[in-house]
């Protein structure tokens, strides 16, 4: 099988690399830019944990393929913090309101709701719900993750 050269941007930082073209932008974040906060769970696109930002639109980066990705813009749970190492506001709240147990789905929702808030800054319970549907948590209940939501968006309100 032949192999294509690919650039983008990853968390800022200039990629490139030479790649299988069945090689998922998952695989490639993990394996060549050894950026593991991306999780692999379902490998199917249905439980939203390898969510990544791609051009800033949340995407599943097991279903897409690293030469997809080519000439674009990643941002991964790694990129999001600020370069002081200081958390995001939806990290913060994650961790405030224990919108997280074993961590595993953790990044995914962190990524989703970080492109939600920017486009839906002041949302309701029911278009978060929608939101975060795409996503699934095995450990939480969802009412931590729910209330994280709300506290990012600068909200205190119950759900």
């Amino acid at each position: 099988m032949h192999e294509l050269s690919v650039q983008m941007t990853v968390n800022g930082q200039a990629r490139a690399a030479t790649v299988e073209p069945r090689l998922t932008l998952a695989d490639f974040l993990r394996d060549a830019c050894h950026l593991t906060g991306t999780h692999l769970g379902c490998e199917h696109g249905v439980c939203g944990a390898c969510t990544v930002l791609v051009d800033g639109a949340a995407v599943r980066s097991c279903l897409m393929f690293a030469v997809q990705a080519d000439s674009t813009e990643v941002t991964t749970i790694e990129g999001i913090e600020s370069s002081d190492g200081e958390l995001s506001a939806v990290q913060s709240a994650f961790r405030d309101c224990h919108g997280l147990q074993c961590g595993f789905c953790t990044p995914g929702f962190v990524m989703t709701v970080t492109a939600f808030l920017r486009d839906q800054p002041d949302p309701t319970d029911q278009e978060i719900r929608h939101a975060l549907s795409g996503n699934l948590c095995r450990c939480t209940g969802y009412q931590g993750i729910l209330k994280a939501v709300h506290q990012a968006t600068g909200g205190e309100r119950e759900t």
